[in-house]
């Protein structure tokens, strides 16, 4: 199983206990904030239990020995996930994104840590030339992490999303694995 060790947060493959944290997330918590900047364009339908657990192992691999996604864990809980998913796996086109769904932890760098683990991951262990990411203009936080790990805007469609009856741009960013290794090296 993958672990990935950060300073605040470890990157870490699901587990019966850990799957059931994220479920109550997803769909029990009363709040349901990160549902209100995670695409909330998208309609998210509900799953039960079981059909949550399978939906996740299903995604299991991007590659060989590289999952789909890992559970972001900070003080010893499930806080949210990061993941990736082939846009097109015949032209290398990864999108990658991630999650906090506790709000205990937004604003404090967790997020961050999480995603640059990620990133560094992904670049590590695939052959992948680039990864992306695609959001919402309204998601100002999001953007803003992309942009300081070294992603760049690569389009803004215009008014492509509503959220809560306005438009927004949807948004894609993006990092080549020659970035990544420049702006990262020690």
């Amino acid at each position: 199983m993958v672990k990935i060790a950060g300073k605040k947060i470890e990157l870490t493959g699901a587990t019966e206990a850990l799957l059931g944290e994220l479920y109550y997330w997803r769909y029990e918590d009363p709040q349901q904030e990160a549902k209100k900047w995670n695409g909330p364009y998208i309609p998210e339908a509900w799953l039960n239990r079981e059909q949550h657990r399978n939906k996740w192992l299903e995604e299991q691999e991007i590659a060989k020995g590289v999952p789909a996604s890992l559970v972001i864990i900070a003080d010893g809980k499930a806080i949210g996930y990061v993941g990736g998913y082939w846009v097109d796996p015949h032209t290398n086109w990864l999108e990658t994104g991630e999650v906090i769904y506790d709000t205990d932890y937004w604003n404090g760098g967790y997020g961050s840590e999480a995603y640059r683990l990620w990133i560094n991951f992904l670049f590590t262990y695939t052959d992948l030339h680039r990864l992306g990411m695609s959001t919402w203009s309204g998601n100002e936080r999001m953007m803003k992490v992309a942009e300081r790990l070294g992603m760049k805007e690569e389009a803004r469609i215009r008014k492509a999303r509503i959220v809560d009856g306005k438009h927004f741009d949807a948004i894609k960013m993006g990092v080549l694995r020659e970035e990544w290794t420049a702006r990262n090296q020690t």
